[in-house]
């Protein structure tokens, strides 16, 4: 009787044991001494948000920002979440602005169930392929910088973005520079990428309507150091304004030697330039040059200021241009699970009821910029804002703003 009891407690033992070692997608918490409480009252379920952007190469401190901003965001949400059962777990990916490393990446992303949405990309030209693998996914994307209107135009169900499309900031910064600036004669430089063309064709597009003239449409390619072959053109058009569709990386070359070179024009950039990466490339030949951003000054209200303060305090330096953007993209994110989440007894929602809960999302103000997601997920309250350099400072002065 005796063995038969023991062996009842061991078969029971070896039962319970296999029981919690099944618990997979779950967290519990020990005490000091090790032994762990009940079960019950610790055990939660785990949701992950990951982002896209890149962490490495000639965009990196955008990217960066993207990144801490959505980390920003998750970690004021994280005891809220804790209350409702759930532990909420950031994974960054390093799309190195790469589209065939943003599709590696999104395929690992969808094979993680636990992994609900995804804040990013930074770049149009890896969100677009990427946001394909998602859509077969169910996984929804919220992007704090894309502007390309490919992005949305796809009528894809998992896309969002809270940003201006560049059919509104190419024009934007065409009618500045034609009506502010006097711009007549223009040249044109564009990168190649997906962002950079689609920038510089609607601001030419737009330009020419105005009336102004466009005397060079040139294109250099991500990573070169050495612009003066399409500078040399420039110098031989003497136009009155240039202007570029690229990022900070290029921009900043090309002020620098166009400077050098005796190009006195001033120089056009777009949000690609909204960074203190323009600066540090640029150095003192950033001073004048200008700029039309789809993220506004957040220092300019005792809100966005306080806001500014405590991720400088966190971070250890100061907000970036996408910063703010991707903690309100991560916000939406997070209040669409716990919707979806509601809506469903409490439990882990669905992958595709996230997705129709960020959609659905209306009239949420975040730090940077009041949401409504149209039909095709663009925002419908987005604006662009000029801003110029005065010198070697980040980030420029805001001169203008502009409402749809």
């Amino acid at each position: 009787m005796i063995l038969k009891k023991t062996a009842l407690l061991i078969s029971v033992s070896a039962l319970a044991i296999s029981v919690l070692a099944g618990c997979g997608n779950e967290t519990t918490s020990s005490t000091a001494t090790g032994t762990t409480t009940p079960s019950s009252t610790v055990t939660k379920s785990v949701i992950k948000i990951a982002t896209q952007s890149p962490l490495s190469g000639g965009s990196a401190v955008q990217g960066e920002a993207i990144k801490l901003g959505a980390q920003m965001s998750l970690d004021d949400h994280k005891e809220e979440f804790a209350k409702l059962g759930f532990d909420l777990q950031l994974v960054p990916y390093d799309d190195q602005a790469d589209p065939k490393k943003g599709v590696a990446n999104a395929e690992i992303i969808s094979a993680d169930p636990a992994i609900l949405g995804i804040v990013g990309h930074m770049n149009s030209g890896v969100a677009i392929p990427s946001s394909v693998v998602y859509e077969k996914n169910n996984i929804v994307m919220v992007s704090p910088s894309n502007t390309a209107t490919e992005v949305t135009d796809r009528n894809l169900k998992v896309v969002n973005r809270i940003v201006a499309r560049d059919d509104f900031q190419g024009p934007a910064a065409a009618d500045y520079a034609f009506k502010t600036v006097k711009a007549k004669n223009i040249f044109v430089i564009q990168d190649k990428t997906a962002y950079g063309q689609g920038l510089a064709e609607a601001f030419k597009d737009a330009a020419t309507k105005q009336g102004a003239n466009i005397v060079g449409y040139e294109g250099i390619t991500v990573g070169e150091k050495d612009f003066n072959g399409v500078l040399n053109i420039a110098l031989s058009k003497k136009p009155d304004f240039v202007f570029f569709g690229g990022l900070y990386a290029e921009g900043g070359l090309l002020i620098k030697q166009a400077r050098d070179k005796g190009i006195a024009a001033p120089f056009m950039g777009a949000d690609g330039w909204d960074t203190q990466g323009l600066v540090d490339v640029a150095g003192d030949k950033v001073k004048d040059a200008l700029y039309a951003s789809i993220s506004t000054d957040i220092t300019k209200s005792p809100e966005g200021m306080k806001w500014a303060d405590q991720y400088k305090a966190k971070f250890g330096k100061a907000p970036d241009g996408y910063s703010a953007y991707a903690y309100d993209c991560m916000t939406i994110i997070l209040n669409a699970i716990k919707a979806a989440s509601s809506a469903d007894g409490g439990k882990v929602p669905a992958r595709d009821k996230v997705r129709d809960a960020v959609r659905a999302t209306k009239d949420f103000q975040g730090v940077a910029t009041k949401v409504s997601f149209d039909g095709k997920g663009d925002n419908t309250y987005a604006k662009v804002f000029i801003y110029k350099f005065d010198g070697p400072k980040y980030p420029g002065t805001m001169i203008s703003e502009v409402g749809k």
